[in-house]
């Protein structure tokens, strides 16, 4: 009987297994979901809200929460963190800190959360926080809001602890001002305006999600440059580069006046960097949001809306028209690679098949290198397949790098249809492409990372063909690729 019944829990436990594999298998197969690049099991995903490094792991907000150990695999942990909060209200972008010293009386090591409360009736927005003791449950703060001036569009606090004032620092958006306002408090929940920054740059529409952080110059931590980040027209990212006293961020001299732009493709936004709380990581590392507002909750993905980008570290570099920033992918994503294929030839006129690397679903890396000392316009194409594509095609005369994909998707996506483009000169007699293509996306990091294009494909599942084409003779070319696992099973 005991055998009988140790046989009949066994079958059903082995049921529920079979079931939940199962299910876990269907969910994260599905048609448009990203192999590698973190997404949600369900729902929608916007902004990153608070990245910091603490107790040896990434920890990553949305208003959920998701960890990692080596910013390559993730657990997602809740799909949403806070409690206690008003029905009238509702939670946007915003920021994490460990508040190490207890400045704020809610408990040492303890976790709070700083974010534009949206008042539904007002439309006001105002910032507020909320904190935790485990980091996985936020309980709204009873004295909210710790900043109201009275607007509608004040939104995205970041903060952080300024270790020469011993005070933390809140910048945060005046959105349609094109302005960032910097405030300084002793404890998290009163706040002293220091100064405002901008307009500057791109004021177009609006600023969003600014991030302030620092980094060295040409790898030397004896040479610092602070960098803010703003996001702009609900649509790109502007960064600006210049020193920080606690109180006012100032330009560099010489600093251009035209816009630096952190993305150059269509679609990335709202990036944040980790805050280290270990006080033990040598780089600083950021992710965006892989979207653009015209179609971001349009897209057919049927998990949901909404993907984060392959981290990246960050690091200014010295060139002849100035400092400009750099992104390269984490070393930690080459875990992820396998059959390795290698090519080195002439590019052939016309539009050529590449038939040494046939990759049977869209995840994989691309390690391109082209000669470009004769007059030639050349590129590649992702996505072959049904008749459609998206081209990367390089002007060596130019110097203008072409993204056009507007025949690339299988699905009916309004405002999708978009070209792209932006100089990108040479280095040494080269260009470098560096090409990370997931089921839905292609990240392009070009010239190790100097200009960077980020976009959505959303392509059919048969359309996996890669071709290379050139106009003209004489143009050698280098080939890397690596087919990628997926971070899911």
């Amino acid at each position: 009987m005991i055998k009988k019944i140790l046989c009949i829990v066994g079958c059903l436990l082995g049921a529920t297994l079979q079931i939940a594999a199962q299910t876990i298998d269907s969910l994260y197969k599905e048609k448009y979901r990203p192999l590698y690049h973190f997404s949600p099991k369900e729902g929608w995903i916007g902004d990153p809200c608070g990245f910091i490094h603490y107790q040896n792991k990434y920890q990553m907000f949305w208003w959920g929460k998701v960890e990692s150990q080596d910013l390559v695999h993730y657990q997602e942990i809740t799909p949403f963190v806070m409690t206690g909060e008003n029905i009238d209200m509702s939670y946007f972008t915003g920021s994490v800190a460990i508040d190490k010293h207890n400045t704020a009386g809610f408990g040492k090591d303890v976790y709070v959360a700083a974010y534009t409360i949206f008042e539904k009736e007002t439309k006001k927005q105002m910032q507020g926080i909320s904190f935790s003791h485990d980091g996985k449950t936020f309980q709204y703060y009873e004295n909210n809001p710790v900043l109201d001036i009275g607007s509608t569009e004040f939104r995205d606090p970041t903060i952080f602890y300024y270790k020469p004032t011993k005070r933390w620092i809140m910048v945060v958006a005046k959105a349609l001002e094109k302005k960032v306002k910097i405030y300084s408090s002793p404890d998290l929940k009163h706040w002293e305006w220091e100064s405002d920054f901008g307009p500057y740059g791109d004021q177009e529409k609006s600023w969003e999600c600014p991030d302030l952080f620092q980094l060295s110059v040409d790898g030397d931590w004896n040479d610092k440059k602070w960098v803010m980040v703003v996001s702009v027209n609900w649509a790109k990212e502007q960064y600006f580069i210049g020193d920080f006293d606690g109180k006012e961020f100032r330009l560099i001299d010489n600093h251009p006046q035209e816009p630096l732009y952190v993305d150059k493709g269509m679609d990335y936004y709202a990036s944040r960097t980790f805050r280290d709380y270990d006080f033990t990581l040598t780089t600083t590392t950021t992710m965006g949001w892989v979207a653009t507002w015209d179609y971001a909750q349009l897209v057919p993905s049927t998990y949901g809306k909404g993907f984060w980008s392959i981290p990246r570290n960050l690091q200014l570099k010295s060139y002849p028209e100035g400092l400009r920033l750099i992104q390269i992918p984490v070393p930690q994503l080459e875990m992820l690679r396998y059959n390795e294929v290698t090519c080195n030839r002439e590019l052939a006129v016309g539009v050529n098949k590449v038939d040494f690397f046939t990759p049977s679903e869209n995840s994989y890396e691309l390690d391109l290198d082209f000669d470009v000392e004769k007059s030639n316009v050349f590129g590649v194409n992702l996505c072959v397949g049904n008749g459609r594509k998206v081209t990367i095609s390089y002007d060596t005369d130019s110097y203008n790098l072409v993204i056009d994909r507007t025949n690339c998707t299988d699905a009916r996506i309004p405002k999708f249809s978009r070209v792209e483009h932006a100089k990108v000169v040479p280095i040494n007699g080269k260009l470098r492409l560096h090409l990370y293509v997931d089921k839905s996306s292609v990240e392009l990091f070009a010239n190790d990372g100097k200009d960077v294009f980020t976009f959505l494909t959303y392509p059919g599942v048969s359309q996996t063909g890669i071709e290379l084409f050139a106009l003209k003779p004489g143009t050698n070319f280098s080939f890397k690729g690596w087919m990628l696992k997926s971070v899911w099973f």
